[in-house]
């Protein structure tokens, strides 16, 4: 399924619907790093424990929800809004992109390890087993190609064709 827009309103400003993303995804970390993660809080607990019971299990609940939040809310996003391609702090427009390639299973785990572009821009995430591989096409960009995580690779493929169709 992909994850498109729909047509505009004719009440709505052109603004508002190139604002609105053909595509957005966290790359939240997976179950088992979140869970690794709330080890942190009997830890913590256990270092003001001498002080009060009470007072040490506060402190530790407080810390392993501290710190699975940053983990979820620091973890990147990848969207297509518009013309525009973005994956956390880089962006770039679909027109200096080539076809995108997903990847799945073995094909993903291959352009991961020893397929992946020395040249490239990467973002990668574990227990993200998707993959999405972007040519740059643009002449005077010394990035090859962009490979991008994600956990929808037809999706995200599909919202930058759709991009790149509609300029």
């Amino acid at each position: 399924m992909q994850n498109t827009t729909p047509p505009a309103r004719p009440s709505q400003p052109p603004r508002a619907e190139s604002a609105r993303p053909l595509y957005r995804e966290r790359l939240t970390p997976s179950l088992w790093i979140l869970g690794s993660a709330a080890v942190v809080a009997p830890m913590a607990s256990l270092v003001f424990v001498r002080m009060d019971g009470a007072l040490s299990l506060a402190i530790g609940f407080a810390v392993g929800v501290a710190v699975i939040t940053a983990l979820i809310l620091g973890s990147p996003v990848i969207e297509v809004v518009g013309r525009e391609l973005r994956a956390g702090r880089a962006h770039i427009d679909v027109a200096l992109l080539g076809e995108p390639v997903p990847l799945t299973d073995e094909a993903a785990r291959a352009a991961r390890s020893t397929g992946l572009d020395a040249r490239g821009w990467h973002l990668i995430r574990g227990g993200v087993a998707g993959i999405v591989v972007l040519p740059d096409i643009d002449p005077d960009d010394p990035v090859s190609s962009w490979t991008l995580s994600s956990r929808t690779p037809d999706r995200l493929a599909a919202a930058v064709r759709h991009a790149q169709s509609a300029g």
